[in-house]
């Protein structure tokens, strides 16, 4: 695999995706395509739009019989880049659930980098790395008003008595796939949230692409004994899936 040097890999100005595939079909394909596209014209890079066909050309260049895989897409200027990895995530990771500790790393909520899924990436991975080494699965990150934005990889939602709540785009972080599905089919309230509300929360869960909706077991110190509402969630989403 040839790389050329551009914008993207000299400057971080180009964009990737990470698609979930289940039995060898990309689960939202539309929703990640569309947002790809839109970043392209967000952010003005001279990237030619990517085409469903060019997926599907891949994917049937590249059968596999495995119930579940990762497709990522790399996106520009002079680079087009599809590779399938293995999936991860095991059942073990759903009942165990994930543990989280807040990041020293601010999200710059007036930068446009906050909004789109670019190469500019280090953050996420840094940070990610420094919460494995400490025990934690997943870093949570403030911006520079102290709000919560999202994870390293994921966005975030608070449970409080029956309400879910998620922070607002404004507040600096990438609208998820899986995000956008939760805030399309739920009762959510988009806010502005602290760090104090978090930890009176009375359950936790994350989304991203790949492992859906992921259950919380606490926040650093902060237990999060309830998970009932995370496990309905994962429940009708895995059917969704299935059934897509």
């Amino acid at each position: 695999m040839l790389i050329e040097l551009d914008e993207g890999y000299s400057f971080g100005l180009g964009l990737f995706e990470t698609i979930l595939l289940y039995n060898g079909k990309p689960v939202f394909l539309d929703e990640h395509l569309a947002r790809i596209n839109n970043s392209i014209i967000d952010l003005s890079l001279t990237i030619d739009k990517l085409e469903k066909n060019e997926v599907f050309q891949y994917l049937n260049n590249n059968k596999n019989t495995l119930e579940y895989e990762v497709l990522k897409i790399v996106l520009s200027e002079k680079n087009r880049l599809f590779l399938k990895r293995e999936y991860t995530y095991t059942e073990k990771d759903y009942q165990r659930a994930f543990s989280l500790n807040i990041s020293e790393v601010r999200r710059n909520e007036s930068s446009i980098f906050a909004f789109h899924k670019t190469l500019n990436y280090g953050d996420n991975i840094l940070e990610k790395r420094k919460s494995k080494k400490t025990g934690y699965d997943e870093p949570i990150f403030l911006n520079n008003k102290n709000q919560i934005t999202e994870g390293a990889t994921s966005n975030i939602f608070v449970v409080v008595g029956d309400k879910i709540y998620t922070p607002k785009l404004s507040c600096g972080l990438l609208n998820g796939i899986v995000r956008q599905y939760i805030v399309s089919n739920y009762d959510v309230i988009e806010s502005k949230i602290d760090l104090e509300f978090l930890n009176n929360a009375d359950e936790i869960f994350l989304t991203n692409s790949l492992f859906g909706i992921m259950p919380v077991n606490n926040l650093e110190k902060k237990v999060f004994k309830s998970k009932e509402i995370s496990k309905e969630i994962l429940s009708s989403y895995k059917k969704y899936i299935e059934n897509m």
